[in-house]
């Protein structure tokens, strides 16, 4: 007789499976998983990656990390955001089990990501409070912003922006150039 997989799972429990490729991550103890991101996918992620790390240099406020990164909220939730901003003094002096407030989180949609980015995981940053999360969706060129207190996301499809408290000036990337081809 075969082994039942738990059918709930901690972040102890998620940091303890193999090393095998895909993601695991655990929000409010579902587990959810997701295989290696398609190139598309990283090729999106490293040019919105590259703009805010340019952005960050010039308004000193946070500093941007990507996945394989353990964000933690509690002992059934540990999440990996494609892409994340943390306060300066955070990125400075913690490792990911201090780096619990998130400036902007941001999830890049795969076909195996839809329904975790789109709802379970937009759902755990808005009662975290992250004051921006954007779904990238490659395939439609568009964004969805999520505010903590949005019921419905806002869709843009010209250019995103981002705000951050203490920055002199707003960060803007045009979707055509996020979205261009190689």
């Amino acid at each position: 007789m075969g082994m039942v997989a738990p059918s709930f799972y901690t972040a102890d429990m998620v940091r303890a499976l193999p090393d095998d490729g895909s993601r695991y991550e655990t929000v409010h103890g579902e587990l959810l998983v997701t295989p290696a991101p398609r190139k598309w996918h990283q090729l999106v992620l490293g040019r919105l990656y590259s703009a805010i790390l340019v952005y960050l240099e010039a308004n000193p406020v946070g500093h941007p990390f990507f996945s394989p990164a353990d964000i933690s909220w509690g002992s059934d939730t540990l999440v990996q955001p494609d892409l994340f901003v943390v306060p300066l003094g955070d990125a400075r002096d913690q490792e990911w089990e201090g780096m619990r407030r998130l400036l902007l989180a941001v999830e890049v949609l795969s076909p195996s990501s839809i329904r975790a980015d789109r709802f379970t995981k937009r759902r755990l940053y808005q009662e975290q409070q992250v004051p921006l999360y954007w779904v990238v969706d490659g395939e439609s060129r568009t964004v969805e912003e999520w505010r903590p207190s949005a019921s419905l996301p806002r869709l843009v499809r010209d250019e995103i922006t981002w705000r951050p408290g203490g920055a002199a000036a707003p960060f803007t990337m045009y979707l055509g150039e996020l979205f261009r081809a190689i």
